[in-house]
């Protein structure tokens, strides 16, 4: 009995406990549930992007940003901000609604966020007709959930031309060619390199940088290079942040130093010692005309004295006999003056062999004369030589030329894209009713004509084909011919006429001129 007494008291025991534990669970479940739920609100992020947005200048972008994980923001204040304007606003919205009032005047009517996606989390900014101006870090805020995130933004200009190399002189000191390299139309600024035909960089002068009126930057550089193996260099222009590279190569012929060294110190010195020896030269002519007009007063009197002498001799001697002096009396005064006369002749003879050494001398002169008239017609020849080079653009590979000085044919694409036409003037130019002729291989002229076009002061204008128009073309963009018509083998003439059928500038390709 003591057995089932005791058994019994353990029964209800045993049986009471999970009733109690029950509750216990549910309500740690439910507290665990909330944990999680309030740590994954805290663990929720505003995600911009980690690498930069690339824009061009005339297109539409989209500034990404949006939580993760999704959340709906339909009803809270969004805000996109720079802190370097002020207004700092670029675009703001509250419960759904654009608030204008405080948003910087500068993007008023270019921005706006995808509405229906708000329930999503998404507050990615649509930013219209890109500018210049709108490049910056931009930053993503929802400050009631105190989250924020930036996205940075590079603005390239559609309107790069590739580099132009021309020749800017002769170094003297090293013996090499000193090249120019010029790039315009760049935003942001970019950096020059100078390469040798292995790849190599070669130690070029600082960058020059010029930033124009409408913000787009100009570099040039130069770079003294000396005789190699191929004589192949390039200029290479890049902006890293928007991945935008133009290189232009260059073969720079062996005659170039050859003339370098021909005109080294040597040939100065030449000039030196011949300009020496014409002052010497004209010295002697000085001094041998003093001379010369001396000896020519001496002679005329003793051939007036040799006169005097024979008459009166002719009048004082007496006929002599056959002998000569038998039967004669020879006067003592005759004799005298017959001596002195010998003793004139006698001088005259001498006078007359200085004469001949005189002609001599004269004919050496002349000599020396015309060696000097060669060694400056050699000097000259290879002075023009240098000039002409020097007017060439070294690569032989185009001509450029403008005839008035303000509009210049600046680049023309060899696959028959673009050519690109820039106004290096500070003042506007109208180009109504011009002309842009292309000329193909001595085929029948493109003409594109400009209708009420003005080329500002600095600017690059682009006429492209029309098959090669980007989907948002640029401001500086306009539509030219509807085929591709030529290539890199094909020889180009572009010529820009003026209203009057006056010719402005001129560009041409031949591939010729290459080799």
């Amino acid at each position: 009995m003591t057995d089932i007494t005791q058994q019994n008291c353990r029964m209800p025991h045993q049986t009471n406990r999970p009733s109690l534990q029950s509750p216990l669970k549910i309500l740690s479940v439910l507290f665990v549930h909330l944990l999680l739920t309030h740590s994954c609100k805290g663990q929720s992020q505003l995600i911009g992007s980690s690498q930069p947005i690339v824009a061009t200048v005339g297109d539409d972008n989209i500034l990404p940003c949006h939580l993760e994980p999704a959340m709906d923001v339909a009803a809270m204040i969004l805000e996109w901000t720079r802190s370097d304007l002020d207004p700092i606003y670029v675009h703001v919205c509250r419960a759904g609604q654009d608030v204008i009032h405080i948003k910087n005047p500068s993007y008023k009517g270019r921005t706006s966020l995808f509405t229906d996606e708000l329930k999503q989390g998404n507050i990615s900014l649509k930013l219209s007709k890109v500018k210049l101006s709108d490049g910056g870090k931009y930053k993503c805020n929802i400050p009631k959930l105190n989250k924020q995130s930036f996205v940075e933004l590079f603005v390239a200009s559609g309107a790069v031309c590739s580099p132009v190399i021309s020749l800017a002189g002769l170094d003297r000191d090293r013996g090499g060619v000193v090249l120019q390299c010029e790039s315009k139309g760049w935003h942001p600024q970019p950096e020059v390199f100078w390469l040798d035909g292995e790849g190599n960089l070669l130690s070029a002068g600082p960058t020059e940088t010029v930033r124009g009126p409408d913000d787009l930057y100009t570099v040039s550089s130069r770079v003294t290079v000396e005789k190699r193996h191929n004589n192949n260099f390039t200029c290479r222009v890049q902006q890293n942040n928007i991945n935008q590279t133009r290189e232009t190569h260059i073969i720079v012929s062996d005659d170039f130093f050859k003339l370098q060294s021909s005109s080294s110190p040597a040939i100065i010195g030449l000039a030196v010692c011949l300009a020496v020896c014409i002052v010497f030269i004209s010295l002697f002519f000085v001094w041998k005309l003093k001379q010369n007009k001396t000896k020519r007063s001496r002679r005329d009197e003793t051939e007036g004295g040799s006169k005097n002498v024979s008459k009166s001799n002719d009048t004082q001697m007496q006929p002599l006999n056959a002998e000569g002096t038998e039967g004669e009396t020879v006067d003592p005064t005759v004799s005298a003056e017959n001596k002195r006369g010998k003793e004139k002749t006698k001088h005259i003879k001498v006078s007359q062999d200085e004469v001949n050494k005189l002609q001599d001398e004269k004919e050496t002169e002349e000599k020396l004369r015309m060696d000097l008239e060669k060694k400056n017609k050699e000097l000259k020849a290879s002075e023009q030589k240098v000039a002409e080079l020097q007017k060439q653009n070294i690569s032989c590979a185009t001509i450029q030329r403008s005839v008035r000085g303000d509009v210049f044919v600046e680049e023309v694409d060899l696959n028959g894209k673009y050519v690109c036409l820039s106004n290096k003037s500070n003042k506007e130019q109208e180009l109504n009713g011009c002309e842009l002729q292309i000329r193909v291989n001595d085929g029948e002229p493109i003409i594109y004509r400009f209708d009420s076009y003005k080329l500002k002061a600095g600017q690059t204008i682009t006429i492209r084909a029309s098959d090669s128009i980007p989907l948002h073309k640029t401001p500086t963009d306009l539509v030219g011919w509807n085929q591709i018509s030529w290539g890199p083998e094909d020889r180009v003439l572009v010529t820009l006429f003026s209203s009057f059928g006056e010719e402005m500038a001129m560009r041409s390709h031949n591939p010729q001129h290459r080799q």
